[in-house]
């Protein structure tokens, strides 16, 4: 069968569970066809087919019939649109006929082959037959207030009649719907015909008096599925309403999709076990703070199958821990892993979400890979999840899991954190399949970045793609510094209007794990390291820099600043040394390759250059540190120059502030990135433009050269606030968000007393 709908008040309205239902009806029904028929015009008819819940039509006739399109290709259904197109006089021949005419205003809306006004003069009905007439086109009025000038004889319902013809399929087989005067053209051609509840009064007692109208009580899709089982010939794709789960009832199940599980499994004695993950960030450890009071809850992630092995059961984590937590695996093969995230998203989203646009490479093959993943994540949680319950997705991986879990689970309290930036709309939008992820994205009840910026930066893409309204907004300051770094913003959006759903947005910014930190820094094997350190390095001031090895970190920048810094301050020869620690990315990232090689050559002339019997100027350590290692270059430091090009947030300043900051006489600077999250939330911080070598080498002389009593201040300013807002933080904010409760940001008093000042 052939659906014909016409969409506000009709195809998109009634109550969400109509709609829900009746959309699932269409996906499941291989038989069923779809078209849109709208006085929309095309751009706005363009959000819709991106939108992952509502099906995609067949064709689109929008433009009160002036247009015909196939849905999915966007082409003209031809030979039809040529012919309408022979009977448009132009929009300037008719704004000439109609320039004298009184009560009329253009509509501010997309409009093709077709001119529409509204009207506030009902002597405009006397006028009709001559204007149209003069003009040669019809008129049409509708809703009491609009007027619509149009190619002669063309309209929703004879557009629809020579589409139908085309595609050779009975007229008997075509259900039209409507809820507007402008709709009555569909009916009366030998279609079954359906007039939605809450319609047009004029449009009802038209259509009642037409052979095939069913008049529903039932508003918008609810009245679509009254017709499916009111005409016979429909029954067969008409199915009853499921129970709809009450929303009334909260589940206080936690749903993760993680790329990773909470724990690494290794081999010991033969027998494979779990541990702890070795990543000292702490937030695996965070999130699974949840579930030790006994709240049940899933953590899904992909796991390396085994010999072809497509499934595996659900386990218990750790139940003596967290007596309700599962682990339910996502089985992928080995080739799927690094399709899915060693080449497609660190080659095609990983280099645009950083905004360098000449790394980016785009195969389409690959996409529809990650499509295929990412649909396994979401029907696993769909499957699994309890009525109600609450989801948390993590990172760009599944950008696309909220759209397929919303059509399978629309009960569900969808919230979705980026732990990366987030770009600009002119960057964002190179990507092929933009309008696909924003609207999967868009199905969430909350979307988190770590800072204002990158909110802000996804509003504007959003707003590239679809209509929205910004429906509330709030002041980033004092948390977040406003206008005096590159990354800040004065105002950020908290809550979005589609017309369809509301979306919440917010910055929650990860924290560190500042208690671990400091237990493992107090270890005697950590101290002990801290004195062996001092040793070498005394009478010089240490520079750290400590990244993983990527091109987003700006490795060849800082070297290259480096360089210019000892030609131009040789008096600093013998004094300052640069300690630079480059983690090797995971295997098989061949991205990264080109980059190493430039900094090996490049810290090979510059060691060669400036070298002396007891002074080398880099020390470079391309291997993996220990976390307790890497607290004690943290603890031996004098300034720690962390300039990456861009990034979402980055840690190790705030590992390094936590470290320095336990030590009331530790007088470390951090030197920090503009282009870093941080540098929003850590005002002081020495702040670098890492673009730019003059910035680069001043903010280090002035680090270098800054008298103790204001580096010991701008250090126990940095501690108060990474204490403060540290990983439980993070954690908490983002659930009391998602939960719908929403938490006000509150500042420890030392940083009240900070601002004061």
């Amino acid at each position: 069968m052939i659906l014909a709908t016409d969409l506000d008040g009709t195809f998109l309205g009634g109550s969400a569970q109509h709609r829900e239902h009746l959309y699932r009806t269409i996906r499941e029904n291989d038989d069923f066809r779809l078209i849109f028929v709208t006085g929309r015009g095309v751009e706005s008819v363009l959000p819709l087919l991106s939108d992952p819940v509502i099906p995609r039509p067949d064709y689109i006739i929008c433009d009160v019939g002036a247009t015909v399109l196939d849905g999915h290709t966007l082409r003209p259904v031809q030979p039809i649109q040529n012919n309408i197109e022979l009977k448009w006089p132009g929009k300037r021949a008719v704004m000439d006929a109609l320039k004298n005419v009184k009560g009329i205003r253009m509509q501010a809306v997309p409009q093709q082959r077709r001119c529409s006004f509204y009207f506030d003069d009902e002597r405009i009905k006397n006028e009709i037959s001559r204007l149209e007439a003069t003009m040669g086109c019809d008129i049409i009025l509708s809703a009491g207030k609009y007027l619509d000038v149009l190619p002669s004889s063309v309209n929703k319902g004879s557009t629809l009649q020579h589409l139908v013809n085309l595609l050779q399929v009975p007229q008997h087989e075509v259900l039209v719907a409507g809820d507007t005067l402008n709709d009555l053209s569909l009916y009366g051609r030998g279609f079954r015909g359906v007039v939605v509840g809450k319609a047009e009064e004029a449009l009802a007692e038209a259509a009642s008096l037409l052979d095939d109208v069913y008049i529903s009580e039932t508003a918008g899709a609810g009245g679509i599925l009254e017709a499916l089982d009111y005409f016979e010939p429909f029954r067969p794709f008409y199915k009853e309403m499921p129970d709809v789960v009450t929303s009334g009832k909260e589940s206080s199940q936690l749903v993760m999709l993680y790329h990773r599980f909470p724990f690494e499994t290794v081999e010991e004695n033969g027998k494979k076990v779990r541990r702890s993950p070795k990543s000292p960030n702490g937030i695996l450890p965070t999130l699974t703070n949840f579930f030790k009071t006994g709240r049940p809850g899933l953590w899904i992630a992909w796991q390396e199958s085994q010999e072809d092995q497509e499934t595996a059961e659900n386990f218990y984590i750790d139940p003596s821990v967290y007596p309700n937590l599962q682990a339910s695996p996502v089985m992928l093969q080995k080739e799927d892993i690094n399709i899915f995230y060693k080449l497609f998203s660190k080659e095609a989203f990983w280099p645009a979400i950083f905004s360098f646009i000449e790394k980016v490479q785009f195969n389409h093959t690959h996409w529809e890979h990650y499509l295929k993943v990412n649909r396994i994540f979401a029907e696993k949680a769909a499957a699994e999840a309890e009525p109600n319950a609450m989801v948390w997705i993590h990172d760009y991986n599944l950008w696309m899991v909220p759209g397929y879990l919303r059509q399978m689970r629309p009960d569900l309290k969808i919230g979705f954190f980026h732990h990366t930036a987030f770009p600009a709309a002119n960057t964002f939008n190179i990507i092929p399949w933009r309008s696909e992820i924003i609207h999967s994205l868009m199905q969430c009840d909350y979307v988190s970045f770590h800072i204002p910026r990158y909110v802000e930066n996804f509003v504007d893409v959003v707003k590239s793609l679809m209509p929205v309204k910004i429906t509330e907004e709030v002041s980033t300051a004092p948390r977040f510094l406003t206008y005096s770094c590159a990354m800040g913003t004065g105002v950020m959006t908290r809550e979005i209007d589609t017309g369809r759903r509301k979306v919440r947005l917010g910055a929650n910014p990860v924290g560190v794990h500042v208690d671990y930190i400091r237990e493992l820094t107090e270890k005697p094997a950590t101290q002990e390291m801290i004195a062996q350190l001092r040793k070498p390095t005394t009478g010089k001031k240490t520079i750290l820099s400590i990244e993983r090895l990527d091109y987003v970190k700006g490795p060849l920048e800082k070297l290259r600043a480096f360089h210019q810094f000892l030609e131009e301050h040789p008096n600093l020869h013998g004094k300052v040394e640069l300690i630079n620690i480059c983690t090797p990315p995971a295997s098989g990232m061949k991205i990264y390759e080109q980059v190493q090689q430039e900094m090996e050559q490049l810290i090979g002339k510059i060691n060669g250059q400036y070298s002396t019997m007891d002074w080398v100027p880099i020390h470079f350590f391309f291997r993996s540190f220990s976390f307790e290692e890497v607290l004690a270059y943290y603890a031996v430091a004098d300034v720690a120059w962390i300039t990456p090009l861009r990034d979402g947030l980055n840690l190790v300043a705030k590992e390094y502030v936590a470290v320095q900051g336990q030590n009331p006489d530790s007088a470390g600077v951090l030197v920090l990135s503009e282009f870093a999250g941080a540098s929003v939330e850590l005002p002081n911080a020495v702040l670098t433009n890492p673009y730019d070598n003059v910035s680069m080498i001043n903010s280090l002389l002035e680090a270098i050269s800054m008298n103790r009593a204001e580096r010991q201040i701008r250090m126990k300013r940095l501690y108060q606030i990474i204490s403060h807002y540290n990983i439980e933080f993070w954690a908490d904010e983002f659930m009391h968000e998602l939960s719908g409760f929403g938490q006000e940001a509150v500042l420890p008093e030392d940083e009240e007393m900070m601002i004061a000042e």
